[in-house]
C-alpha cells in the first residue's frame, strides 16, 4: 500500500498532550450520548405507534382486519410490484453502469449523468407525464413501468460508483485463465456489486412501499393509497391503522433480507502498489445499439417527463404562471426545504459524533433506530404525527413545527450518512492538538472538526432538501391550513385534471431537483476516488 506523501500527515507521537485519548466533545460525552438518546427515542415514534394501534384494537378485531380479501389484493399488488420493478432495476442499473464505466461507450462521461438525471423527476411527476401520453394506463404493468423509469437510478448510481473503484486486477486474472468477457463479468464483477445491489434493491423496494402520488394517478392499489384512502373517510380509523402495521411488517422484513443479502463480505485491495485504471472493452458491433439503448432509456424516463411538462406549459398559455399562485407555493417549499434540511444536519450531529469518535454497541443501536424509522412510508410517518400530536399536545397539531420533525425522522439518514463521512475524513489528532495548545473543546470543536466537517454536511443538508422539495404523503397529512407546496399544489391541479395548470409546479421542482441530483452523482463519484 502507498502513501500520499503530499498529504499532512499527524501522529500520535506528535501531541504530547492528550497522546492516546479521544478528543473530548463540545459538550462532554454523556451530554452527547443525552442527546442522542433523546433523538433516538423520538424516532421510534412511528413505530410506536403502530405497535401500540395495534394493541389498542385487540386481538379478535386485529386479525379480522388484517386476515381479509382487500389486504390480500393490495399485498398482491404489492409484491408482484416489488418481484418485477427490482429485478428490472437492476437489470437497467447494473447494465448501464457497465456500459458507462467499463466499455468504450462513446460520450460515456454525458451518458454517466443522463442515467442518474431520471432522479430530478418525482415519481408523481412522471406519472402526470405518462398518462398525459397515454391516459388509459393504470394497474399493475402501468406501475411496474413507472416505478422502473422512475428509481433504476437508485441502483444506478451506487453500482456506477462500485464499478469504477474495483481493482481490474483480479479480472485481469481471470481473463488470462481462459475466461471471455462475459464469463468474467458474471463469475467475477457481478459478486463485486453485491453491496450495491442489494443496497439499491433494498431503496427502489422502500420507494414502491412509500409511493403515492405514482400509483393514485394511474388507479393502482397499494397499501399507502388504501391508507390514504381510509384516513379521508375515517380520519385515521381502525382499518387504515391496521393496513399501516401491515406495511410496517413488510418494511422491516425488506431490511432483515438486504442485511443478509448484504453478507459480511467486503472486497478491498490489501496489496501493495497503486490500483491499475480498468481497461474498457472495446464495444465494436454493440456500439450503436448500446447507443440507441440508452437513448430509449433516457429519453423514456427524463425526456418525455420533460416533453409533456413543457407541451402542457405551452397550451396553457401565459395565464397559468399567475404569481400569485405559484410564487407562494415555491416560497414556502424553499422555506420547508432550508428549514428541514437545517434542523436534519444538526440533529445528525451527535449520533454521527458518538458513532465516528466513540464507536460501540451503544452508538451504533442508536443509529440503527434511525435507519429502521426511516424506512417507513411517509403515510405511517404522517399517520403516527397525527395521532400523537391530537392525543398528547392537541396544540401543536398541523403546526409547522410537526411538519419539519417528520421530515426529520423521514431524511436523518441522508445526512447522518454524509456528516458520518466528513467526522471519519477529519484526523481526531487536530482537534487533540488544539485542545493540548489549550483551545476549549468547544472552540476546537467549532474551529476544527466543524469546519472540515462542513463540506459533507452540506452535501447532506442538499439531499435532505431534495427530498423534503419532493415529499408528498407526509405533507398532505400534516402541513399547516393555507400550506401551500409546489408538490401539493401539483397534486391537488392534477387531481382536478388540470394538467396545464400543474405543469408549472412539476416544472419548479424539476429544476430544483436537479441540481441536488447532479451533487448526489458527483459525491458518489468523489467516494469512488474520482
Amino acid at each position: 500500500m502507498t502513501t500520499d506523501v503530499s498529504a499532512p500527515v499527524i501522529s500520535e507521537s506528535t501531541t504530547t498532550a492528550g497522546r492516546g485519548k479521544r478528543p473530548r466533545p463540545p459538550f462532554g460525552v454523556s451530554a452527547v450520548a443525552v442527546i442522542a438518546v433523546l433523538i433516538a427515542l423520538f424516532s421510534v415514534v412511528p413505530l410506536g405507534y403502530v405497535i401500540y394501534m395495534t394493541g389498542a384494537t385487540g386481538w379478535d378485531a386485529a386479525v379480522g382486519l388484517i386476515f381479509r380479501a382487500r389486504v390480500g389484493e393490495l399485498l398482491l399488488n404489492t409484491v408482484l410490484l416489488m418481484l418485477v420493478t427490482v429485478p428490472l432495476c437492476l437489470v437497467l442499473g447494473v447494465g448501464g453502469a457497465w456500459l458507462v464505466e467499463r466499455t468504450k461507450l462513446r460520450g460515456h462521461k454525458i451518458w454517466a449523468v443522463l442515467l442518474a438525471a431520471p432522479l430530478a423527476v418525482p415519481a408523481f411527476v412522471n406519472s402526470y407525464a405518462w398518462v398525459s401520453a397515454v391516459p388509459s394506463l393504470e394497474g399493475l404493468w402501468s406501475g411496474v413501468l413507472i416505478a422502473t423509469l422512475s428509481y433504476f437510478p437508485l441502483v444506478y448510481i451506487p453500482a456506477a460508483a462500485t464499478l469504477s473503484r474495483l481493482d481490474p486486477a483480479i479480472e485481469q486474472s481471470a481473463a488470462s485463465l481462459g475466461l471471455g468477457a462475459w464469463r468474467v463479468f458474471f463469475r467475477v464483477v457481478l459478486p463485486q456489486l453485491r453491496i450495491a445491489m442489494t443496497g439499491g434493491a433494498l431503496l427502489v423496494s422502500l420507494h414502491l412501499l412509500a409511493e403515492y402520488g405514482a400509483f393514485a394517478m394511474i388507479r393502482f392499489d397499494t397499501f399507502t393509497t388504501a391508507i390514504m384512502v381510509q384516513y379521508r373517510s375515517t380520519f385515521n380509523g381502525t382499518a387504515g391503522n391496521m393496513l399501516a402495521s401491515v406495511l410496517v411488517f413488510l418494511c422491516l422484513i425488506l431490511l432483515l433480507v438486504e442485511v443478509r443479502g448484504r453478507g459480511t463480505a467486503r472486497y478491498a485491495r490489501v496489496g501493495s502498489g497503486a490500483q491499475a485504471r480498468a481497461l474498457r472493452l472495446p464495444l465494436h458491433a454493440y456500439q450503436l445499439p448500446g447507443q440507441l439503448a440508452l437513448l430509449a432509456l433516457t429519453g423514456l424516463a427524463f425526456g418525455l417527463p420533460l416533453y409533456f411538462v413543457f407541451r402542457w406549459i405551452v397550451a396553457g398559455g401565459a395565464g397559468i404562471w399567475a404569481v400569485d399562485e405559484f410564487l407562494p407555493a415555491l416560497l414556502q417549499t424553499l422555506g420547508y426545504g432550508l428549514a428541514g434540511a437545517v434542523v436534519t444536519t444538526a440533529v445528525a450531529f451527535p449520533m454521527a459524533y458518538l458513532a465516528v469518535r466513540h464507536p460501540s454497541w451503544f452508538s451504533k443501536a442508536l443509529e440503527l433506530s434511525n435507519y429502521v424509522t426511516s424506512s417507513l412510508p411517509g403515510i405511517v410517518v404522517g399517520l403516527a404525527f397525527v395521532t400523537v400530536s391530537i392525543r398528547v399536545v392537541p396544540g401543536v397539531y398541523q403546526t409547522a413545527g410537526v411538519l419539519i420533525a417528520a421530515y426529520v425522522l423521514l431524511f436523518l439518514p441522508r445526512a447522518l450518512v454524509n456528516i458520518r463521512s466528513g467526522l471519519s475524513q477529519a484526523p481526531k489528532e487536530l482537534d487533540e492538538a488544539a485542545q493540548a495548545l489549550g483551545k476549549p473543546p468547544l472552540q476546537s470543536f467549532i474551529r476544527v472538526t466543524l469546519r472540515l466537517t462542513a463540506p459533507a454536511a452540506a452535501g447532506g443538508a442538499a439531499l435532505v432538501f431534495l427530498a423534503i422539495v419532493n415529499e408528498l404523503t407526509a405533507t398532505l397529512l400534516l402541513s399547516p391550513n393555507g400550506t401551500r407546496t409546489l408538490a401539493t399544489e401539483f397534486w391537488s391541479k392534477s387531481s382536478e385534471i388540470d394538467y396545464a395548470g400543474a405543469a408549472p409546479y412539476a416544472l419548479l421542482m424539476i429544476l430544483l431537483s436537479a441540481p441536488m441530483t447532479y451533487l448526489l452523482f458527483q459525491q458518489s463519484k468523489k467516494v469512488a476516488g474520482q
